[in-house]
């Protein structure tokens, strides 16, 4: 099969399914692969703050997923010794300190809207096998697979957005620098007790950052900072103590921890590291999101930022084809756009994960 696109866009997850909107909004012809068989799967990095927010109305979508369901974070809460030693609450004229919103609705909104233009696809199940490129050394396009199916896409432009494993980076040859946290995550979601309110809350547990996410539909998301390739050598140890840990420092939890966790296999390990890239871009392409600049879980900015680079990026993008000019050069602005900006909230993670202990040092007044 042969196919042919102005934009081909690999990944679709938040930015890639913002993207793909967005350019079809502008009359642009988009493909957008995905390689899983359906977006209706467990998310984790699903918190907005207020750049993401802005992102989504700023194209009225935001109303959108808001009907499809979410929910406003009150506050963020530091525990110890099972009482709140701190409270954050919104700044003046805000309403929240985030919001959880389940990655299912927003990408049922993107796609559902994005539905309504002819001139975008959506290909589930599809699987990037190799970029097309010319004798310049352009990317034309990419090939594929679809079950047995053997597909090329011909596009004036490829957009890696496929997460911090990126195929389209890899096979692109684009040298990345990994940068180590010293630690990786336990995700675990068990139900919300009755009467748990929408909050942030943060606690040390084995002296480790330990936080948990109120989420829409009535769950708690846990997550538990562990030293860095430790998780080994703690599946071969007793899961009692961590639990008393757990319910000490949280014990409204009790009984739902009891319940729903019950052994290391409730866990999900995230191996955390962020990553930074040569380039963001060559002729014909460009990579967004994690695929561009992996960042921790720190302050979730990762879905926040990937959102962003689909506004910048979309706007490049458009500009290039008015003046018929997909080059690196001129995809280059978008990334000289959002470089520095995505750097410094890396910096700010590193910072923010070296001090984080330092709100527990002295209580303060909420």
């Amino acid at each position: 099969m042969i196919l042919e696109a102005d934009v081909c866009i690999v990944g679709a997850g938040p930015g890639g399914a913002l993207l793909g909107y967005l350019l079809a909004q502008n009359n642009l012809s988009v493909i957008v692969v995905e390689q899983h068989e359906t977006y209706d799967k467990e998310f984790r990095g699903e918190h907005l703050n207020a750049e993401g927010e802005e992102v989504l109305r700023a194209f009225g979508l935001y109303e959108k997923v808001e009907a499809e369901g979410l929910l406003l974070m009150d506050r963020v809460e530091y525990w110890h010794h099972g009482k709140v030693l701190k409270t954050v609450r919104p700044a003046v004229g805000e309403k929240h300190v985030g919001i959880h919103v389940p990655q299912r609705n927003l990408l049922s909104v993107l796609f559902r809207e994005s539905e309504k233009f002819a001139n975008h696809q959506l290909m589930m199940g599809t699987k990037v096998t190799e970029l097309i490129m010319n004798e310049s050394g352009s990317v034309t396009g990419i090939k594929a697979k679809k079950g047995d199916q053997l597909i090329s896409i011909h596009s004036s432009v490829v957009i890696g957005a496929d997460g911090r494993f990126s195929t389209v980076r890899k096979l692109a040859q684009i040298p990345f620098a990994t940068i180590s946290h010293g630690y990786d995550l336990l995700w675990a979601k068990i139900p919300s007790p009755v009467g748990w309110e929408p909050t942030i809350r943060q606690a040390l547990v084995d002296d480790k950052q330990f936080a948990l996410f109120t989420q829409a539909g009535g769950f708690v998301q846990i997550g538990w900072n562990i030293e860095e390739g430790s998780f080994p050598r703690l599946r071969k140890q007793s899961f009692a103590p961590f639990i008393d840990q757990v319910t000490a420092a949280f014990p409204e939890l009790t009984e739902s921890v009891n319940q729903h966790i019950q052994s290391w296999n409730d866990f999900i390990l995230l191996k955390v590291h962020s990553s930074k890239c040569e380039t963001w871009v060559n002729d014909g392409l460009a990579l967004m999101g994690d695929a561009a600049h992996t960042m921790s879980p720190t302050g979730a900015f990762g879905i926040n930022a990937a959102l962003v680079d689909a506004k910048v990026l979309s706007e490049v993008l458009v500009e290039g084809f008015v003046y018929g000019d997909t080059s690196a050069e001129q995809l280059k602005i978008y990334e000289l756009q959002r470089r520095i900006k995505v750097e410094t909230l890396q910096n700010q993670q590193l910072v923010k994960e070296a001090n984080f202990k330092e709100a527990f040092a002295v209580p303060v007044l909420s």
